[in-house]
């Protein structure tokens, strides 16, 4: 994968913008994937609108970092997938040096349809980093795994029932726990969108446009309607 710093990003506005639908969820990150039909914009509208975003948003995100854990290292690094073909999606992640890194595609830029929406997908993004959810995943899934394994051994299951009862409890303990914490990011991630100026119950209209997971047992995200309801509420206390 080769992905571009905002100074790079800018070049681009010379290229059109196509959205495409999505292959996949976000992963462990909690990726944000939007599903629209094709449809052109203005690429130059949309880089800047990215960059103005990250721009007033970053400094909130890392401000509110480090107010909330002063051991967190920060310094975010917003950084653009250009690959060809990627759908709309957004996700959280750490490099070699623990730095957090949020990652946009393309796609997910040019689908927006305005500031208040990346905004609020940055915000929430940029929460998952500061509300510790990438370790607590990994806890929650070795945990899984575990439970799995001494749920066979008790009913006296043989060395690779228990393999693949151990390989099903990490999906279950990551995944049930998965909900949580979206619904966490979403919370942390209305009060950055706000902070830093932009509409958290309007940016969370994206969610209007990504594939509804209903309320499934083993869905890695909340059901659309819940999330949206859980920006509405922590915006209205604000």
């Amino acid at each position: 994968m080769r992905v571009l710093p905002l100074v790079a990003l800018m070049a681009l506005t010379a290229c059109e913008v196509t959205t495409v639908a999505p292959r996949g969820d976000g992963g462990v990150g909690g990726g944000a994937t939007a599903t629209t039909t094709p449809d052109r914009i203005s690429p130059r509208t949309a880089v800047n609108n990215f960059v103005a975003v990250v721009q007033q948003v970053e400094p909130v995100a890392e401000r509110e970092c480090r107010q909330r854990n002063r051991r967190l290292n920060c310094d975010f690094a917003i950084l653009v997938d250009d690959r060809p073909g990627q759908p709309a999606n957004a996700y959280q992640t750490v490099d070699k040096d623990g730095r957090p890194v949020v990652v946009f595609t393309l796609a997910l830029i040019g689908d927006a349809r305005n500031r208040d929406e990346l905004a609020f997908v940055l915000g929430h993004e940029t929460a998952h980093h500061i509300a510790g959810h990438l370790p607590r995943q990994q806890t929650n899934a070795q945990t899984g795994a575990i439970l799995g394994g001494i749920l066979a051994s008790v009913a006296g299951a043989s060395d690779g029932v228990i393999r693949t009862a151990q390989q099903i409890g990490a999906t279950v303990g990551t995944r049930r726990y998965s909900k949580d914490l979206e619904l966490e990011a979403d919370e942390l991630g209305t009060i950055i969108t706000a902070r830093a100026g932009y509409d958290p119950v309007k940016g969370a209209e994206f969610f209007t446009r990504i594939p509804d997971p209903g309320d499934r047992f083993l869905g890695s995200h909340p059901a659309n309607s819940q999330r949206i309801e859980t920006v509405r509420r922590t915006a209205a206390g604000l």
